[in-house]
């Protein structure tokens, strides 16, 4: 038989198989997240007529007379390259724009899937449509209250409560960073009318209480000296004569006030509360004073202000010819809430939004980046597994050590090119026409040999 006809079956054959690659890619060009074949072609074992020969002193070298006995499929493979980004508007729709996987599990059976169409189920799960849980870490909430994620420890099933209770929370701490104007008039000790409503600066805000109620906390200061100002502290719905303020160990005095006392430069110098040799003096370090107040029910609570760093001007009270500003910017307490809403930034963080007004850490989606993408296995239904040549996953957040960005509202589309495609699709229907050919036309010459016994 001729050489020729085994050559051409097996262009046919491998053409063929091409064009299944192919038509896959065409029935997948809507497909999230799908990354498009390819087939690659190589030569097969050529049969050697005669080898090479070396130059003599007589005749030159002569090169090896072989015929190429066909072709086969060196290789199909998957190609990563990034696909176009459609915006969906859904939260739960995550896209990777660069390297890596979303990471899913199935009973004790890991996958990595680019198709980040994601819902919440009814427990809270991130799960994928066939009900994969999607990877990651939730937050934790440490002792002084901080929500903090550990993205170095084993991974677990990201759970998004939505309607979860927030249970309140009481104010330990109140942050000031205002500016008291030093064209202020020096008041004496008992100014009152219009006068003093003119030249006190009272700085608010709501703290909240151990049962989760809120009170206007107001510290109200007054000039007393040329570098001195007295602070007053009242809280709503708390009796004034309950309200108490300390700086050391001891109270000195039992009303509310506390004198602030400030250097040359604007900045605080010291706090101090009560007079005499039993005054209570802080000159150095962070301001703080402790504010101590009874509830109704009397129960005794405290919460610290603090005046910022002593001798600095950013985050602390200041006494500069300037406008008076009158600015809490932090107090830790928050009402009962519950969570409502969420988002997911670039980093796969996710960050719940309560009634109360609190925004919480949840959690982060993880991200799976591979030596070798290409060499993952197809499992279906738009997933992969670790394969012996792609490598172990290297899992972390987004957006480090060469990890994709998470773009939440989102999916990547599939990267077929039709235009590509049906250029690829018309030389593989000519090649195997051409190889069609040739079967065909091997076979006329074996019949002209048939026919040479006529």
């Amino acid at each position: 038989m001729m050489r020729s006809l085994y050559s051409a079956v097996s262009g046919l054959q491998n053409h063929q198989v091409r064009m299944d690659v192919i038509g896959n890619n065409v029935s997948n060009v809507n497909t999230t997240g799908f990354k498009k074949g390819r087939a690659t072609f190589q030569d097969i074992l050529s049969q050697t007529l005669t080898g090479a020969a070396k130059p003599t002193d007589e005749r030159g070298g002569l090169n090896p007379k072989q015929v190429g006995l066909g072709m086969s499929i060196s290789s199909i493979d998957t190609l990563m390259n990034q696909g176009s980004i459609q915006t969906t508007g859904k939260n739960t729709d995550l896209a990777i724009t660069g390297e890596g996987f979303f990471t899913l599990k199935l009973g004790d059976r890991t996958f990595y899937t680019r198709n980040g169409n994601f819902l919440i189920d009814k427990d809270g799960m991130l799960v994928n449509p066939n009900g994969l849980k999607v990877q990651g870490w939730n937050a934790v909430t440490l002792e002084n209250g901080e929500r903090y994620i550990n993205t170095s420890a084993p991974l677990e099933d990201l759970i998004i409560p939505l309607m979860q209770k927030l249970e309140a929370r009481e104010t330990s701490i109140v942050r000031l960073k205002s500016n008291l104007d030093l064209r202020t008039k020096i008041l004496p000790p008992d100014a009152t009318g219009d006068e003093l409503i003119k030249n006190t600066h009272p700085v608010s805000i709501d703290v909240v209480d151990r049962y989760g109620d809120k009170h206007r906390l107001v510290v109200t200061f007054r000039r007393t000296a040329l570098n001195q100002w007295r602070a007053a502290v009242t809280i709503d719905g708390i009796e004034k004569n309950n309200i108490k303020v300390s700086i050391g160990q001891q109270k000195a005095d039992t009303n509310n006030e506390f004198v602030v006392n400030f250097n040359t430069n604007g900045t605080i110098a010291s706090i101090q509360e009560g007079a005499g040799a039993a005054a209570q003096t802080k000159q150095e370090g962070q301001m703080i004073t402790t504010i101590t107040y009874t509830l109704p029910d009397g129960e005794t609570r405290s919460f610290n202000l603090d005046l910022g760093l002593s001798g600095q001007v950013k985050d602390a009270v200041t006494q500069f010819s300037s406008p008076t500003t009158t600015y809490a910017y932090l107090q830790d307490g928050y009402v009962m809430g519950y969570l409502e809403s969420f988002k997911i930034d670039d980093s796969g963080t996710i960050t719940g939004a309560y009634t109360n007004g609190e925004r919480r850490m949840i959690g982060q989606v993880a991200i799976a980046a591979f030596a070798n993408p290409m060499g993952l296995t197809k499992e279906g239904e738009s997933l992969y597994s670790e394969s012996n040549n792609s490598g172990l996953p290297n899992i972390g957040p987004a957006g480090t050590v060469g990890r994709g960005k998470i773009y939440a509202g989102a999916l990547e589309m599939s990267n077929v090119d039709l235009s590509e495609t049906f250029t690829d699709m018309i030389v593989t229907e000519r090649g195997f026409q051409a190889n069609s050919r040739v079967v065909t036309t091997s076979d006329d010459m074996l019949r002209e040999i048939l026919n040479l016994k006529r």
